[in-house]
Parts: C-alpha cells; structure tokens; sequence
C-alpha cells in the first residue's frame, strides 16, 4: 500500500483571506487565497510528509519514479491539481485556454465544489454575448454589468468550468477546485483595484482572453449520479474528459477498491479512519493524499465527506462522459 500524505503550497493573493485556517494550514498573513493541496506544478509543489517518500516533493517522485504512477512518458507532467480557495473578495473575471492554446503542458479547464458560502455569495459563471464580435464590443465598452452572468451558490453546489468559459469566484465563498496542472490565466476585469504593495493596478490580458473565450456560453450538461457504498453514499459529480470526481460521503464502514493509476483524495470534513493491508491512517477536514493503484482493497469508517478524483480512463470516455464541451 503507498498512501503519499501531502502538505500544501499557500499562495498570498489580493482577494484571499484567512478560512484556510480552519483546515489546519498555518498561514502567513491575513490575504492567503489558494491552498495547492494536491500539486506538483512549478508555481506551488507538495510535499510529501509520511512514509518512505517523506521530504521529497510530488513533483520529484512524479519524475524520478513513475512506475509508483503506473508508469508514464518521462516527458510527461503530472496532470492533476487540487487547490482550495478562499475568495474573501471577488476574484479577477478571467478565461482558461485549452491543451491547444496552452503555452504550458496542459490547458485548464477546471471545477469548484463550494465548501462554503456566506448568505449572498455568487459566482460570475458565463457571459450575456450572444457573438464573439458582441463580447469584444461589451469588454471595449467596459459593459460589465450588462456581460456578467452571476449565479448565487450555497454550500455542496459543484460547477464544472471547462477550458474557454468566462469565470470567476464571488466574494464570501471557499471552493475546492479540482483542475489541470496549469497556472495560465487571462483576466478580463479586476474590478479596478490597485494591489496595496505594489500601487499598480493588476495586468490584463485582454486581447489573450477574447481569443479563448467561448461565445456564446453554453452551460455543461452533468450527468450526475449516486450510489450507496457498504455505509457510503457516493456521487459522481463529474466525468469529463480530463478528469473524473466521486463525492464520498461516509456514515460508517465502508469497503472500496482502487483500481485506477493514482487517485487524488480531499477530506473536506469530519473524521475518518482509512485502513488498508493492516496500516491505519487518522483522517481530518483538511488532509489531501495520494492513493497509489498498489494500495487495492481499503476501507473508510467514521463520519466525513472526501473528494476523490482521478485521470478519466479511455473506457470512461467511450461510455460515459457527462459533459457538453463544444
């Protein structure tokens, strides 16, 4: 059994503030925005905190040993990146490019499930331009008030942000967020502010974002479904052709088998127990980890909720990809 414990990268940001404490994280300052729990990107490596591997960074071992992976091109990066984001202002209104547009290894296409949310918290998800010659228009002309689509979001809410939609998290909300491994990012709208250390306003990429945006926006169709699992109810919030995400939510013992590469697990609350070949590890809100495929048989007791994703098999994609992505 390999379980790779990990510690996160934090990252201080202009809208970030300081919830990522109430997941056990020591943060340095009062404006922490990003968690990079699960993470072997250049801009915020993991680190490995138990067992054999212990010290080593998830991007090292990805690298010097990917048979633990099942194997995988030496060229390769690691595709999967798991963050936690405490928005305690409005993020930047931004895009993603895809694998083709991308300058680095991977595109970024994206998903939030909300953790929490304060009573009149919402999401900018979509854009009103009905063309990409009107999107261009509405930017020019500053018509953000007419552009923005604005969605109210509760705690347990899941959006799938595929690669191209016009986005951003909402003041007041804390968002798991699953993605590819890439940091490229195009904003749009900062909403005029000026970052207080540098008294510069902070850069726009317009003309970059206008050419990976999607218009007009169509929402993704998810096909979403649930099962019960021994004493587990496990929701399957997403198979896209990137990646794939259970919603684990456990009641008591429960008896699993993991069957793919690697998979990436996000307990977001309670407390748990996972036992596998004799070896048990004390689980809270707040751990993340890596489940390699050597592990196969374990089990999940106690009271909690875990986010597991992982690589979308070829055979997923065939046969049951619940996604719209034009």
């Amino acid at each position: 059994m390999t379980i790779l414990m990990l510690a996160p990268a934090l990252q201080e940001n202009i809208w970030g503030g300081t919830k990522l404490a109430t997941f056990g994280y020591q943060l340095p300052s009062d404006h922490v925005g990003e968690a990079w729990v699960i993470s072997a990107h250049d801009n915020g490596v993991s680190k490995i905190t138990q067992g054999e591997f212990a010290g080593q960074d998830l991007a090292q071992l990805w690298t010097e040993r990917p048979e633990l992976f099942g194997g995988h091109d030496p060229e390769q990066a690691f595709p999967l990146l798991a963050k936690i984001l405490d928005a305690q202002e409005n993020l930047s209104i931004q895009v993603h490019p895809n694998d083709k547009q991308s300058s680095e290894n991977f595109g970024k296409t994206e998903s939030w499930y909300i953790l929490d949310a304060t009573p009149d918290a919402k999401l900018y998800y979509g854009h009103h331009a009905p063309t990409k010659a009107a999107l261009k228009t509405m930017v020019d002309e500053r018509e953000w008030s007419q552009l923005l689509r604005t969605i109210p979001v509760q705690k347990g809410d899941f959006f799938y942000v595929p690669a191209g939609t016009f986005h951003a998290l909402g003041a007041g909300v804390l968002a798991l967020e699953i993605q590819q491994s890439s940091d490229s990012t195009y904003r749009f709208y900062d909403f005029d502010r000026v970052d207080a250390t540098t008294q510069q306003s902070r850069p726009l990429q317009i003309d970059a974002a206008l050419s990976v945006t999607k218009a007009p926006h169509v929402d993704p169709i998810l096909n979403q479904r649930t099962r019960l699992q021994d004493q587990t109810i496990l929701t399957r919030l997403l198979t896209s052709p990137k990646f794939t995400i259970d919603k684990l939510s456990v009641r008591g013992e429960s008896h699993f088998n993991q069957h793919h590469d690697y998979e990436l697990f996000n307990v977001i609350s309670g407390d748990l127990t996972l036992t596998a070949e004799g070896t048990t590890y004390h689980l809270k809100k707040g751990d993340n980890f890596i489940m390699l495929k050597d592990t196969g048989n374990y089990t999940l007791s106690g009271q909690g909720e875990v986010i597991v994703s992982f690589v979308t098999p070829t055979s997923y994609r065939e046969q049951e990809l619940s996604y719209l992505d034009n």
